[in-house]
């Protein structure tokens, strides 16, 4: 109720109300202070205008004629006037009223003894006197207007005041009743009115209300007057101009977030990868550094020592000289200065290629390699780097190859796809190290790594290799040893549909 109260509709209701009900209470103040006044004036115009309309006529000579008594007395029945001229002798030239005798001697006795006083008289002139009189019999009031004629003739004009005090309460009663009829109507019609003319601007406060909480599927649909419809039509612009914005906003700062984790990403890996590198050179470098003085001292004076040192030296830098490679090979695959070029060839061929190459560390550690594949398997991509991810995955597969020492290459035939998968007996790699074994310089056992010369970085290759080919590439464990797999297609697919994918 009380926000009702505060709607637009109960205000402007109230205020037709208030508009009716002063509108009443004036009419009734003007009733009771200046009706009797004006009601009096109007009589004492109408026995001016009345005694002018004779005495024009008694100029004319008209007077007595036809027309000028239907004319007067259609004047004297509207405006309730007693009219009687005679002559200085009395006798009637013209009366209205039957009783002229009685007028005829009021208007004597008016001449003759000037009842009243002047306090009586409203107007004099020259020709006429118009003044108040009372019927003491009667207790009656009238107005009187006496005097004479162009011709000389006498005239008398005579109109009763009716109570005006009674006439002034009654219309004021009648007034009151009708006001409040016309009240209780008007202020119907005008809540009628008022709640049509409001209700899209309630349409519109609620959509005001929806946009506020950054809804803008609520829309004005209403059509109702010029005004609202605009102000309709430029709310939904309004909305649809703050949805468009904020969306816009929230791509900005979506992308400004990304932007920021990658940048937070890149100096941690660019701080880890420094660190790395530092460490990884650090050994070589150390290694190096000691046999060289030691050489340069003379530590050792027996040529065989002097070969063993030397063989450290250029073992170590030949570690280093691989890994700044293998650091290159990396940059230039994540930054795309590695071009890819797509071509068909037989992937078989390409495995049986990078078995020969390491055969003799797969004889020398003793590694039986299990890879039945005899017919050609046509795939379609980088022939160079996916000799690379081939060699990584089976230098890998030796390195950590245990127990039973043995090395399982399949292939799988898919759709449209053929799935590579290099499998080595060993230790499980544990389940947090899964998805990390792909990170630069991660190494699940550290110790076994520095044993092989491994520097970490190898598997982050492959996945540059595989990102690079839009393929993917993946690593789980199996019973009794681990699975390493990558995909590659069986159809043609253009470089543009790479760089699209």
């Amino acid at each position: 109720m009380k926000q009702f109260f505060r709607s637009i509709t109960a205000r402007i209701v109230l205020a037709m109300a208030c508009l009716l009900a002063g509108t009443i209470l004036l009419t009734v103040l003007m009733n009771t202070f200046f009706l009797a006044d004006y009601y009096e004036q109007s009589k004492c115009t109408a026995l001016q205008e009345t005694y002018q309309i004779i005495d024009l006529a008694s100029r004319r000579s008209t007077i007595g004629t036809e027309g000028f008594s239907v004319q007067l007395e259609t004047v004297a029945d509207r405006e309730n006037i007693d009219v009687i001229i005679f002559t200085s002798d009395g006798s009637v030239v013209f009366a209205t009223a039957n009783n002229y005798d009685e007028l005829r001697d009021q208007f004597m006795t008016l001449i003759l003894f000037q009842e009243g006083g002047q306090d009586e008289t409203i107007t004099r002139t020259e020709n006429y006197v118009l003044r108040h009189q009372t019927d003491t019999r009667l207790q009656s009031e009238y107005l009187v207007l006496w005097g004479t004629l162009y011709d000389g003739n006498f005239i008398m004009l005579r109109s009763a005041l009716s109570s005006i005090s009674d006439t002034a309460d009654l219309s004021n009663r009648f007034l009151f009743m009708t006001g409040i009829v016309a009240a209780i109507f008007g202020i119907v019609i005008m809540y009628l009115i008022t709640r049509r003319m409001t209700k899209p601007i309630v349409q519109l406060t609620e959509i005001s209300d929806r946009m506020a909480e950054l809804d803008f599927d609520a829309k004005y649909t209403g059509s109702s007057y010029q005004e609202v419809d605009e102000l309709g039509e430029n709310m939904n612009r309004l909305s649809e101009n703050l949805e468009q914005t904020i969306s816009e906003l929230k791509s900005a700062n979506n992308e400004l977030r990304l932007d920021n984790e990658r940048k937070t990403k890149i100096d941690l890996e660019r701080k880890e990868f420094l660190s790395n590198v530092s460490h990884e050179l650090k050994t070589p470098l150390a290694l190096i550094r000691g046999y060289a003085e030691g050489l340069s001292e003379g530590v050792t004076g027996d040529p065989e020592s002097q070969a063993f040192y030397c063989e450290v030296i250029a073992d170590e830098a030949e570690k280093m000289s691989r890994m700044v490679g293998k650091l290159l090979t990396l940059s230039q695959l994540e930054s795309g200065g590695e071009k890819v070029s797509m071509e068909r060839f037989d992937v078989v061929s390409l495995i049986r290629g990078v078995l020969s190459s390491n055969s003799l560390r797969l004889k020398q550690e003793g590694i039986q390699v299990d890879f039945s594949e005899t017919e050609s398997v046509m795939v379609w991509a980088d022939e160079f780097l996916t000799e690379e991810v081939l060699t990584n995955y089976v230098s890998n597969a030796i390195h950590h190859c245990k127990n039973e020492k043995q090395i399982r290459i399949r292939i799988e035939k898919r759709e449209r796809a053929v799935r590579i998968y290099v499998y080595n007996t060993g230790d499980p790699i544990p389940e947090e190290s899964l998805d990390r074994i792909w990170d630069k310089f991660y190494k699940v056992d550290k110790a076994r790594t520095r044993e092989y010369g491994g520097s970490g970085i190898g598997l982050s290759i492959v996945k540059a290799i595989m990102d690079r080919m839009n393929q993917s590439c993946g690593v789980q464990n199996r019973p009794g040893g681990v699975e390493f797999y990558l995909d590659l297609d069986a159809e043609p697919r253009s470089i543009a549909r790479l760089e699209q994918e």
